[in-house]
């Protein structure tokens, strides 16, 4: 792959050659906006990135708890306890008012950089 160019494997987390905030900010977005329809717990939330980008992103389970983790750390998920579609027991998280402010700057700033990526692809 070119230099700078990423693949899906690694904005999910699953090539452990390179770790940048950037791609770790890329998988956080998406797990903010899974969480912004409702409470999920973590296959609920793998599931939403995989159906909605038409099973082009696949969160492995390595990337997808440490990230939930650091959100919920910064205050920006809450979770508990609950139990799942098929009875077994699950944490569930949902956005808190810090989450959802940080989900609207994110989007934001992806829709910014993404239209400059495209411009220039396009040009």
């Amino acid at each position: 792959m070119p230099n700078g160019a990423y693949s899906h494997k690694e904005i999910m987390g699953e090539n452990k050659e390179r770790s940048t905030g950037v791609l770790q900010g890329t998988l956080d977005m998406l797990v903010l906006k899974a969480l912004a329809r409702g409470p999920l717990h973590g296959y609920d939330v793998a599931e939403y990135i995989l159906t909605w980008s038409r099973d082009v992103l696949h969160v492995e389970e390595g990337a997808l708890y440490p990230a939930l983790h650091r959100l919920e750390l910064r205050g920006l998920l809450a979770s508990e306890w609950g139990v799942s579609a098929n009875n077994r027991r699950a944490k569930y998280y949902r956005l808190t008012a810090a989450g959802r402010k940080q989900l609207a700057a994110e989007s934001s700033e992806w829709a910014r950089l993404s239209g400059a990526v495209a411009r220039v692809m396009e040009a």
